[in-house]
């Protein structure tokens, strides 16, 4: 008897190496990543695929689902859904899955990025490099970061953590979300204006999508203060960054720590020139533990999917 043909699966997004082998293993793999005419080649191979891989940045587009008929399950490598069109999904009855075994390390990065850019951390690296610290003897001073009140702004898994690892730095901990949550005694701000008007620290960690699109402008950023300090770990979306740039030159913000930006991987050069913000790329969930842990979790999906089993992690009305 003939083996049974593997499933076709769309492979739509950069992942890790290591996903792209187990999918090798398990299914037939059509590797077609975003690209100019991508639609085009769909129309012409995309009748037997009923499952694809994207992921929180590159997504699939309504002309690319309509040339995919058969498609049943989109599987997200991250918990972004801002590059997905979540209404055309709804209609068709499309599954998504994410893999939400990120939030740990998530959360990590974004306490590093406050101490970094607190206790000016990369200016002190760069001062022992360069010989300064030989010729000068004394680096200047930095701010205290124990003792202050943050604000975490989206308390979902990760700001939730965000919350916990921040709690016993503290004088008080405060969150703004779509609404309170019942799980926790921390006190709820319903205006993100009033959150940044109290709070010496506000942590981003919201979802991205066109809801979200601008949520901190010119208004927040003054409010937080020319010695606040913003924290991005969510979606460059969530920042006007022409109005953080200039909140940061003029000095009506004290500094900012950065994981997202609006046209990643490509930074402004206003942005890079600035002094009092610590940049990175886009690590959040980089590390080895947890890149293998999506890749088993997408695994993991597409296994229940093509065996009509519970999806493990799907989202809100799969």
């Amino acid at each position: 008897m003939a083996p049974a043909e593997k499933p076709a699966v769309l492979l739509a997004a950069p992942v890790l190496p290591a996903l792209e082998l187990m999918l090798e293993e398990a299914f037939a793999v059509h590797k077609i990543l975003p690209g100019p005419g991508r639609a085009e080649v769909l129309r012409q191979i995309g009748g037997g695929i009923r499952a694809a891989v994207v992921s929180g940045s590159h997504g699939l587009g309504m002309e690319e689902m309509e040339a995919l008929p058969e498609l049943g399950i989109l599987c997200v490598f991250g918990v972004g859904l801002d590059a997905l069109h979540l209404p055309g999904l709804r209609d068709r009855g499309i599954a998504v899955t994410t893999t939400p075994v990120l939030t740990d390390d998530v959360a990590d990065l974004a306490v590093a990025l406050w101490l970094a850019v607190a206790r000016q951390i990369p200016r002190a690296d760069r001062f022992v490099r360069g010989g300064e610290w030989a010729l000068t003897g004394q680096h200047p001073l930095a701010g205290r970061a124990s003792g202050r009140r943050m604000g975490v702004v989206g308390f979902g898994r990760i700001g939730q953590a965000i919350a916990r690892r921040v709690e016993p730095f503290a004088s008080e901990v405060l969150y703004s979300s779509r609404r309170p949550s019942p799980m926790s005694s921390l006190h709820f701000v319903p205006s993100l204006l009033e959150l940044a008007d109290v709070c010496d620290v506000l942590f981003l960690a919201a979802p991205g999508g066109p809801d979200t699109v601008g949520l901190v402008g010119k208004e927040v950023l003054n409010a937080l203060g020319p010695t606040g300090v913003l924290i991005n770990v969510a979606r460059g979306s969530l920042v006007d960054e022409p109005a953080l740039i200039a909140a940061l030159g003029e000095g009506r913000l004290g500094a900012a720590a950065l994981d997202v930006f609006v046209g990643e991987p490509h930074v402004v050069p206003e942005l890079i020139a600035l002094p009092n913000v610590v940049l990175s790329p886009h690590i959040g969930s980089a590390t080895v533990e947890c890149r293998l842990a999506m890749a088993e979790c997408v695994m993991a999906n597409l296994r229940a999917f093509f065996e009509s089993s519970r999806l493990p992690t799907p989202v809100g009305w799969t």
